[in-house]
């Protein structure tokens, strides 16, 4: 999984940079589906240590329908950029590259525990991982950043649109009866119906996907589990 040339940019930058990085890339985000079969799912969350100095990513490889986990991989740098909001990717993503490294199967779709377009500049880290690997991604929330929406129907699999303005950025998506939804955008190469659709097949009786709690179950483990998780074949 590498960089397109074209793509590539340096995470050691200012905000302001940062901010120009976005704007360039939210125009390569394509929010129609370009996906073939899906197999394998990617869950992917990142943590910090030592008081956010040093960025943590886990990524969890579940193969689909049954949701066995195939693969794990973690990964650990020191954190180059300090917290800004809107701009958690360029915190995050060098980790998560590093992570996505290890695996041994490429997965065919990645749930990121965070924004796609559901994001000021329509680039959240789901969109950038995405765009930045021309990988189909999705971007699985659990808390809205932008935009206003009704609450959907108590029912499983029910939602309703994320507005800003005019546009649909996502979707409020009720996972399971009475639980608080969770807020699904597409990340890149993929439509909202899609995204909400392949969440969905990854829920079980929770209200977070499976890809989102195993990764965050890697990313959270204490530092023994996490030494003898880093990378795992199943």
């Amino acid at each position: 999984m590498r960089i397109s040339s074209d793509l590539f940019h340096p995470w050691d930058v200012s905000p302001a940079e940062a901010r120009e990085i976005q704007e360039r890339l939210r125009r390569c985000v394509e929010t129609q589906d370009r996906l073939g079969p899906v197999e394998y799912a990617a869950g992917v969350d990142v943590g910090f240590e030592e008081d956010g100095k040093v960025t943590r990513a886990a990524v969890v490889v579940l193969s689909l329908p049954d949701l066995e986990v195939v693969e794990r991989a973690l990964a650990r740098r020191p954190t180059s950029f300090p917290y800004v909001p809107g701009l958690l990717s360029f915190r995050e993503i060098p980790a998560i590259l590093d992570a996505l490294e290890q695996l041994h199967r490429k997965p065919d779709v990645l749930l990121c525990d965070g924004q796609g377009i559901a994001h000021p500049r329509r680039l959240g880290v789901a969109a950038h991982l995405g765009v930045l690997l021309d990988m189909p991604s999705i971007g699985v929330a659990k808390s809205r950043l932008v935009g206003t929406h009704d609450d959907p129907p108590n029912r499983r699999g029910a939602w309703a649109p994320l507005h800003d303005g005019e546009e649909c950025i996502g979707a409020v998506l009720r996972t399971r009866v009475d639980a608080k939804p969770i807020y699904v955008s597409v990340g890149h190469r993929l439509s909202l119906h899609t995204s909400v659709d392949m969440v969905m097949r990854v829920v079980t009786r929770y209200r977070l996907p499976e890809t989102t709690r195993e990764a965050d179950r890697l990313a959270s483990a204490p530092a023994h589990a996490r030494n003898r998780a880093r990378r795992t074949v199943c």
